[in-house]
């Protein structure tokens, strides 16, 4: 009986064991459990925390507005103008030469010189011509008297009708001789057919000038011809007696006007355009034949359309866009602006001012200098500085 009660104890210690150690173990993960709660909220509450300073930070750390230049949209009447390439010839211009062969006895012209219609150029060699110049005025001379010995016999009834008709004949013959030479005599004379300046001369005294050989240019720089073309598209545009303003580059920044006289009535069916001549005067002869030439036609207005200065517009292959000046008022009262990138559509530009066809209306102001440092919806404070000019030359670099 006392061993059977050892064993029972000794069974009841052992039974007891397992029964505190899931106690324990169960206290344990609580406390883990507890720990690893706490740790993962100070983790969250501190990054909310820093994200809640770093965005108030932030607020009220705004970067200072951009200064910029602002300019207004403008609704105003752009003159209409088709402009051209082309090239400036001369009215009147030609190679002086002669009808005739014969040898250079006397130059009578200085090379460069502004000579008159008729002025005496060159002379060629005519003494046989003058000989049988004589010979036909002494033939003339004496059928003449001939002529008026038979007319006086044939009154009086001495002599035939006959002899009057073949003495008329031969005073005929001999004045005839007499034109024909004179007009040999005249080809071997050349004159200036018309008004100009002569160019550099070709020709020698003594040398041998074969018929159609140029003796020296002469042109009339009083008026020119400016000869352009324009598409199929723009020749109904035109009309004769428009201006035209005429630009070469030995002249940057003078224009010479002119009237348009000449349009062509056919179409060029191999490039589809069409030729047109204007008339420029010329008094000073600063212009010269075969100057390239910029024509821009004046044609009648189009209706008002809305400008902008061109550096207020950013051209670019995804589109044409500006910096649209938004103004906002704050609680307090003050006005505030910001730059909101704004896509337009542009047309044509005319000195330094781009045509916007969509996209703003009159009274918009827009950031003409200064887009460079912004951003959509940047802080922008206007500075009260102009526009700046356009620049009559475009910059070399």
């Amino acid at each position: 009986m006392p061993a059977k009660t050892e064993s029972n104890v000794s069974a009841r210690v052992a039974g007891d064991k397992p029964k505190t150690r899931p106690v324990k173990m169960t206290r344990w993960f609580i406390i883990v459990g507890i720990l690893l709660a706490i740790l993962a909220g100070g983790l969250v509450g501190f990054n909310a925390f820093r994200s809640h300073m770093i965005a108030q930070f932030f607020a009220n750390n705004k970067p200072p507005p951009v200064t910029v230049t602002a300019a207004e949209a403008k609704s105003e009447v752009i003159p209409n103008l088709l402009r051209a390439v082309g090239e400036l010839a001369a009215v009147h211009q030609v190679n002086v030469t002669s009808d005739v062969s014969g040898r250079i006895t006397d130059i009578m012209f200085t090379a460069g010189a502004h000579v008159a219609k008729g002025t005496p150029l060159i002379q060629l060699f005519d003494k046989p011509d003058q000989g049988d110049l004589a010979s036909y005025k002494a033939q003339a001379k004496v059928a003449e008297l001939s002529l008026d010995r038979a007319k006086q016999l044939a009154a009086r009834q001495f002599g035939p009708q006959a002899t009057v008709d073949q003495a008329q004949a031969a005073y005929d013959q001999a004045n005839a001789g007499i034109a024909k030479t004179e007009a040999l005599i005249s080809q071997k004379l050349v004159l200036a057919p018309f008004d100009g300046v002569l160019g550099v001369r070709h020709v020698e005294v003594g040398q041998f000038l074969t018929a159609g050989t140029q003796i020296v240019s002469l042109t009339d720089l009083s008026t020119l011809y400016a000869n352009f073309t324009v598409t199929e598209k723009d020749s109904g545009t035109l009309a004769v007696g428009q201006t035209v303003r005429v630009a070469v580059d030995a002249y940057p920044g003078k224009t010479f006007d002119g009237k348009i006289t000449t349009i062509e009535p056919q179409i060029s069916t191999d490039t589809r355009n069409i030729r047109v001549q204007a008339t420029i005067a010329n008094p000073n002869g600063i212009l010269k034949p075969g100057m390239f030439a910029t024509t821009t036609v004046v044609l009648p207005d189009k209706p008002a359309v809305v400008t902008v200065p061109e550096t207020a517009v950013d051209f670019t292959l995804y589109g044409d866009s500006v910096y649209l000046i938004q103004e906002k008022k704050g609680d307090d009262g003050k006005s505030s602006f910001n730059a909101v990138r704004t896509f337009v559509r542009t047309g044509d530009r005319v000195d330094g001012r781009a045509v916007i066809t969509s996209g703003l209306k009159p009274g918009d102001k827009v950031v003409a200098v200064g887009q460079l440092k912004l951003q959509s919806g940047a802080a922008v404070e206007v500075s009260s500085d102009p526009v700046p000019p356009k620049p009559d030359k475009a910059p070399l670099n």
